[in-house]
């Protein structure tokens, strides 16, 4: 048995928790404050959430933790839900995306800890101690493209490439003849916003935009649009950059603020004229004619050797390599 812990903000860790699993050759089980994703293929454990009602105390732990609250119930209920899956179940391993407390947890229980590790410059002491007591590591990014800002943890890291829900798809004709904008916004957040797009629409007449996301019209299966685009906008988020990637379309990128300098470390990662992006600091106000024009000339193609559609297949043969050690299946 594996457990699988699910971070809940954005969509994006359930996404790729979810192809993972998928591609596991045992028992997995979701641990989550979010709920299953339809096409889980195990069981599901609904976790209490930890930050709401109350404001939090001494929420990191004088800096050496990221979240524990003083007092919090929800906090308290989710950990001791952890601990009596664990209890009962007996996992062979826990794959953690992404809780230091819950990896912490984990091998305070005595099971074997994998980490996903984020993209951004991660070397607080939580984060270290994060890693320190993770058996292995796993990186959602192809190894030419390191957006880790610590060259002693990269060496550490399982880099399997990116992670996608959808099967690698190559341009067709039509969609390099068409004229079209996505702009992918995510769930936890853009600038993104419904002028602003509104505005770059006025300035290019000649193209067809449609806007998902938070701010535009919300869907939880973008594929269709990606296939149907020429170029996408979106935001530095790996699961964006994974179905971008995987649909094989040029993309202008415009990341986020987050903590840790997440989306900034996967932009300046992708700035790198081998993959057919274009990074921009934050959304422009003008000139999208020509910035456009210059997008749909990239070559798309090059987006196999981000997303090869075996990411999950390779993370999937890291945990259970971690599993297999431990003795117990």
């Amino acid at each position: 048995m594996i457990g699988y812990y699910v971070h809940h903000h954005g969509r994006g860790h359930r996404s790729r928790a979810t192809a993972i699993a998928a591609a596991l050759d045992r028992p997995v089980t979701g641990l989550s404050s979010l709920p299953a994703p339809p096409d889980w293929p195990g069981d599901w454990v609904q976790l209490s959430a930890d930050d709401a009602g109350q404001p939090p105390v001494d929420a990191d732990a004088r800096g050496r933790l990221h979240w524990v609250p003083l007092g919090h119930p929800g906090l308290r209920a989710r950990m001791a839900r952890i601990a009596r899956w664990i209890d009962e179940h007996r996992p062979a391993a826990i794959v953690v995306d992404v809780s230091v407390e819950v990896a912490l947890l984990a091998r305070l229980h005595g099971v074997p800890v994998v980490t996903v590790a984020m993209p951004g410059h991660r070397t607080d002491p939580a984060h270290e101690l994060g890693f320190a007591i993770a058996d292995e590591l796993i990186g959602a990014w192809p190894r030419e493209a390191e957006p880790l800002g610590d060259a002693a943890l990269s060496s550490r890291v399982h880099a399997v490439g990116a992670i996608s829900r959808f099967a690698p798809t190559e341009t067709s004709a039509a969609a390099r003849e068409r004229r079209s904008v996505v702009v992918l916004g995510g769930a936890g957040g853009d600038t993104f916003t419904a002028d602003a797009v509104a505005r770059a629409r006025g300035e290019t007449p000649d193209w067809e935009w449609t806007h998902l996301g938070a701010n535009g019209s919300w869907t939880d299966d973008p594929w269709s649009a990606l296939l149907d685009a020429s170029v996408v906008v979106t935001h530095a988020g790996e699961s964006a950059i994974a179905e971008v990637a995987a649909a094989r379309r040029p993309a202008i990128v415009i990341p986020q603020p987050r903590p840790h300098d997440e989306q900034r470390c996967t932009a300046a990662v992708l700035a790198d004229e081998r993959w057919p992006a274009l990074v921009e600091a934050e959304w422009p106000t003008t000139g999208w004619p020509a910035l456009l024009e210059r997008a749909a000339s990239l070559d798309a193609g090059s987006w196999r050797a981000w997303n090869d559609g075996r990411g999950a297949e390779r993370a999937a043969a890291v945990i259970a390599t971690v599993a297999d050690r431990s003795g117990t299946r």
